[in-house]
């Protein structure tokens, strides 16, 4: 099988490399799923495995699979959000011209739209005039994470091939492979995600330091929990991400124990992260968070 050096979703590889086996590949799909999970990767090596010219798709030594691996295939282009916002008109109108010419290496020709969720409107109409028509020799593979961004007439003219999110084994695979150091909240946090895990791995002191403070609750006076947790009143714009990553630490905890002062510290984190969204006084907020799950942590120590 094919997709060899992706982690993941191998219901995903058999489908498509049967696809290709029994040549039932069709003129357009959706892959849809959970970002940082491999999606382009997969519809990369589809396109390679549609563009081969050997019996054995993909075969790595045709001149198709020379081009493609070179990036210099003809036949093949991806297309983005030039500014990470849009998709717009002229790229699909671009597309359109590229795709009416005839294949030259291949005997198909295959477009990647990547994040085609963030086509605008008057992208997907131009688009739609392609998928209703295409010509006999082109694929189009629409990447994307949120269908519901897409017009029902062009989600209705693509097949769907839905990703799912990865597994902790697969994401430690990957640690594994590439030699990252994790432990099972990294895991939690990254959700399925390599991309989360890569942005938890590039930021590991800041997370080694939540733990720190989450692992004091129980041991030190609030005093001086205050006093070292300049990673959350240093980290304004990037402070949900923090509390969410102490709300997986704590649901992990949670179902190691079954002590409710775990619940509790999730309620205090969320209340605290829908306070900041209402603008409240950001030290403050950070302040009466550490104070109110220091509280439930020490509950006995209070009341007695």
């Amino acid at each position: 099988m094919n997709f060899s050096n992706i982690i993941g979703n191998d219901e995903v590889k058999s489908l498509l490399d049967n696809l290709i086996k029994t040549n039932n590949v069709v003129h357009s799909y959706m892959f849809v799923g959970p970002d940082g999970i491999g999606k382009v990767l997969f519809a990369k090596d589809f396109a390679k495995m549609i563009l081969c010219q050997d019996v054995d798709k993909a075969c790595n030594h045709c001149s198709s699979c020379i081009k493609f691996d070179s990036d210099n295939h003809p036949d093949f282009m991806i297309i983005d959000s030039e500014d990470g916002k849009s998709i717009k008109i002229n790229q699909i109108r671009f597309l359109q011209e590229r795709i009416s010419e005839k294949p030259i290496v291949s005997d198909k020709k295959v477009y990647i739209i990547n994040n085609s969720d963030l086509m605008t409107v008057e992208a997907q109409n131009c688009l739609l005039k392609t998928l209703e028509e295409p010509p006999e020799y082109a694929i189009i593979i629409l990447v994307l994470s949120n269908e519901n961004k897409c017009l029902s007439t062009i989600k209705s003219r693509c097949t769907k091939i839905a990703f799912q999110k990865l597994t902790n084994a697969d994401l430690m695979q990957y640690a594994n492979k590439n030699n990252l150091e994790v432990n099972s909240s990294l895991l939690s946090a990254s959700d399925g995600s390599i991309s989360k895990l890569l942005n938890l791995q590039n930021n590991l002191d800041a997370y080694k330091q939540l733990d720190d403070i989450i692992n004091s609750f129980s041991s030190k006076d609030i005093v001086d929990i205050w006093n070292n947790a300049d990673i959350l009143y240093k980290s304004k714009d990037n402070i949900n991400t923090l509390l969410e990553y102490f709300n997986t630490v704590f649901l992990e905890k949670l179902k190691s124990t079954k002590d409710d002062k775990y619940i509790k510290a999730v309620k205090v984190v969320e209340d605290t992260k829908s306070k900041l969204s209402s603008n409240a006084n950001y030290d403050m907020c950070i302040d009466n968070l550490l104070l109110q799950i220091w509280e439930d942590f020490n509950e006995s120590y209070n009341r007695g």
